[in-house]
């Protein structure tokens, strides 16, 4: 009767974190518009990627042809639970739902755990957004960028600010990389879950250790969000990070974040505005 209790308690904890993330596959689907993407991607016609398409491979190059065609690269988005479509930027919403797709109880419960262990700070969403950024944005964004970002949302808990923030940074660096005619550097899905880890202790940690409950909901977490890194990999990429904060030797430090650009802190004010003229009707 203890045992049925506890596991039900669980359950019900990680259902109500998932719902908030996203982390659950949908409930409620279309199962025409199921049926017609995979008869697309199945005969051939397109395959719309998450955010680990390498972007270099065949399916890659078709994924853009297909976003810049106007009428099937529509109905790419229509279809595309994912986003990501053609040269599209994921955005965060569409970055949780594809991480939703792969995770399950287990991986739902690391998150739970994560959040208990941590605190606030330890928010899933939090520890996703770091990852999408990793995810999404290695390649576009400095290292400190990501990490000042990651730092003020460990004291400003603004998401949306944050993902408008890293969403403006990254169009900056395609328009000037399209400008010059210069392409986006291909970057390892091991070096972007390596990025991911560093923005979750920043934002996460702090200065504090890692300890072994610590490293296996990493591992697990990170797994779920980057499914095709060898779990040997992530496991050694966690380990190889606790190990340098044991030791004093962790070279990225903790960046102050720097004063936010004009056009951000307008975005910022307006949004303070807005609430609280909601605060005085």
């Amino acid at each position: 009767m203890v045992v049925t209790s506890f596991t039900l308690t669980c359950l019900s904890s990680c259902n109500q974190i998932s719902s908030s993330l996203h982390v659950f596959r949908p409930i409620h689907s279309n199962p025409k518009s199921n049926k017609v993407a995979n008869f697309y991607s199945s005969s051939g016609v397109f395959s719309v990627k998450a955010y680990y398409e390498n972007q270099n491979s065949i399916s890659g190059f078709a994924n853009k042809v297909i976003g810049s065609l106007p009428v099937i690269g529509l109905l790419a988005r229509i279809l595309s639970d994912e986003g990501g479509v053609g040269s599209d930027t994921v955005d965060f919403a569409e970055f949780r739902r594809r991480v939703g797709n792969n995770c399950g109880i287990n991986d739902s419960k690391a998150f739970y755990d994560f959040q208990e262990r941590r605190g606030r700070a330890g928010d899933p969403l939090y520890v996703l957004m770091c990852c999408w950024v990793a995810a999404v944005g290695a390649g576009l964004l400095k290292s400190e960028e990501i990490l000042e970002g990651a730092t003020r949302l460990r004291i400003s808990n603004d998401l949306e600010f944050e993902e408008q923030n890293f969403i403006a940074l990254m169009n900056e660096a395609k328009e000037r990389r399209s400008k010059f005619n210069v392409a986006i550097p291909s970057i390892a899905m091991e070096v972007r879950a390596e990025k991911a880890l560093e923005a979750v202790y920043v934002c996460c940690f702090r200065r504090e250790a890692i300890e072994e409950e610590d490293k296996r909901l990493l591992i697990t977490m990170l797994s779920a969000v980057f499914p095709s890194v060898k779990p040997a990999e992530i496991e050694r990429i966690v380990k190889d990070r606790a190990r340098k904060v044991a030791e004093g030797s962790d070279e990225n430090g903790f960046p102050e974040p720097k004063p936010l650009p004009e056009e951000a802190v307008k975005l910022q004010m307006k949004d303070l505005q807005f609430l609280q003229q909601n605060r005085d009707t």
